[in-house]
């Protein structure tokens, strides 16, 4: 009858102890999904800006680019343009508006990773740094840029100023520094209506 009892016991204690594990585990999964629920978009960009993630980025215009991510500001990503395989250009990167972002494509190990979050701290003065701030370096360098717009054109230039929303470019032909006589005409262009401003060489904000 001992032996009966023992086994009685045993059987409760292993029913007991699974339930408690399932109780904790669907505890777990619950928290896990209420934090997962509150990541921003941000909050995932800055891991795969972090571990220097590659992506295929849908633009406004429709556009799809290949790039690998370098840097997260308060409202934009500087990305590096990924060549085509054999294709051997000077360095490019793109100072691309979070709103101009459609869709990222990354694969599975990445995508899980961003889930887990990064530490905001670490690059705090960076992601204080807005478009503008970031557009009025450039042009405070006289640094010569492509404007690529979200309805498919294209400006090629030097940015003479950027106010609040918007900015000035001087318009010119690539190669050529801006000077009096290569500018051919202005534009001033709303930062709504930007897709990603490029910049060649190693310039990275």
């Amino acid at each position: 009858m001992r032996v009966h009892w023992d086994h009685l016991f045993e059987d409760l204690e292993g029913q007991l102890a699974s339930e408690w594990e399932s109780e904790r585990a669907a505890l777990d999964a619950e928290s896990e999904r209420l934090r997962i629920s509150r990541l921003t978009l941000r909050d995932r960009l800055r891991v795969l800006c972090s571990v220097g993630a590659s992506t295929v980025i849908d633009v406004a215009s429709g556009g799809r680019v290949r790039v690998r991510l370098q840097a997260l500001g308060a409202d934009w990503i500087a990305a590096a343009m990924i060549e085509a395989e054999g294709v051997r250009r000077s360095p490019t990167t793109r100072i691309i508006p979070l709103s101009a972002i459609r869709s990222l494509g990354v694969d599975h190990g990445l995508l899980l990773a961003s889930l887990d979050g990064a530490d905001a701290d670490a690059a705090a003065l960076r992601e204080r740094m807005s478009l503008g701030f970031v557009l009025r370096d450039l042009a405070r360098r006289r640094i010569a840029v492509r404007v690529f717009r979200a309805d498919g054109s294209e400006l090629q230039g030097t940015i003479d100023r950027a106010s609040a929303d918007h900015l000035d470019l001087a318009l010119h032909d690539a190669g050529t520094a801006r000077t009096i006589a290569a500018v051919r005409d202005f534009r001033v262009v709303p930062f709504a209506a930007l897709e990603s401003v490029q910049i060649v060489g190693d310039h990275v904000p």
